[in-house]
């Protein structure tokens, strides 16, 4: 390709979730003994999340992403020794440090691979993606990159916390690859740092190390302080779509679908109506998988292609909102 644009297009995709099946039902007898029975029906009834799955006691966040990454490997046609360069989105690393991706380059024997982290919570995936078509176009010794969002939450939740309704484990993976012809047309991005002390873990890092009082108060653990206005989501998602349309130049009627971060119906259909998308074309998974962060885009993205709600040559837009607040997007055609 010496002398021409360098693209770059996502070619496999693959997710994975682990086996043990949390549904709303164990949840409800948990929190009725706590003497909260109705908190599980109101979340349930908002978000559509009906189960969700949690991987073994002695799994880290790599584990959860090394059999989605040798799926995706396995589509694309490709092995760990193919690969240039490993990224790993997630917000519940294997460690502070050091990253995931070099834990999971190590499992995956992906030896000659360099790799980082981008922990923008569940803007993690379209971010990554943008990070790994840029390095692509840029760099004539990385021509395959492969990036995974993977998340499990719950093992730093406090099970007691109505929040951990939500959350779920699971990985998904992508290959892209250097083309000829565009398969990675955009990406926006917006950010709100005001909104940092809402919902996070708030111990462990420098601002308060984690000590004996911080982790029996509860601060090594994810909370939600203050919940986000839902305008947040609700204008936000239709702003970052209306950017992408505009820069890569595509129409509503030009688009296949859009993954969304899926964490409540509610909000995904109100930002599908507000872009004039069709309802069918906002591929949902929250109801079988819970919300799982760092990894749901990717995973929805997955499924959508395994059930042939999308496939070759179709424009997705993919959009992820994530803690801080950060959000980004992606256009591509697969």
């Amino acid at each position: 390709m010496a002398g021409s644009m360098v693209c770059a297009r996502i070619t496999a995709v693959a997710h994975y979730v682990p086996e043990r099946r949390v549904s709303n039902a164990d949840l409800r007898r948990h929190f009725t003994a706590l003497g909260e029975p109705d908190v599980i029906d109101k979340f349930e009834a908002s978000s559509g999340i009906l189960q969700r799955w949690y991987a073994p006691d002695d799994w880290a966040t790599s584990d959860l992403a090394l059999p989605a990454a040798r799926e995706a490997l396995q589509r694309a046609g490709k092995t760990a020794a193919d690969l240039d360069l490993i990224i790993v989105g997630t917000d519940s690393p294997d460690y502070i440090t050091p990253s995931t991706s070099v834990v999971l380059q190590h499992k995956l024997g992906a030896a000659q691979a360099g790799t980082f982290d981008v922990g923008c919570a569940c803007a993690s995936f379209p971010t990554a993606i943008a990070a790994a078509a840029g390095l692509i176009s840029s760099s004539p010794s990385i021509r395959t990159v492969l990036v995974i969002g993977a998340y499990m939450m719950q093992r730093l939740a406090d099970h007691d916390d109505p929040m951990v309704f939500f959350y779920g484990d699971g990985a998904g993976a992508a290959v892209i690859e250097a083309a000829d012809s565009p398969g990675y047309l955009g990406a926006a991005f917006l950010a709100d740092g005001s909104y940092a002390q809402s919902w996070g873990i708030f111990s462990g890092g420098t601002r308060e190390p984690a000590s004996a009082a911080s982790v029996a108060a509860g601060r090594t653990q994810v909370r939600l302080v203050h919940r986000y206005p839902p305008e947040i989501n609700d204008e936000g998602w239709p702003r970052l779509f209306q950017q992408l349309a505009s820069r890569c130049g595509f129409g509503i009627d030009q688009v296949d679908g859009v993954i969304f971060t899926q964490v409540r119906r509610e909000t995904i259909e109100k930002a599908a109506a507000t872009i004039g998308l069709p309802q069918h074309k906002a591929h949902m998974i929250m109801d079988r998988y819970g919300y799982t962060g760092s990894a749901c885009i990717p995973m929805a993205l997955s499924d959508a292609l395994d059930q042939g709600r999308v496939g070759p040559g179709d424009l997705v837009v993919l959009i992820g909102s994530g803690v801080g607040f950060n959000q980004a997007a992606v256009a591509v055609r697969l």
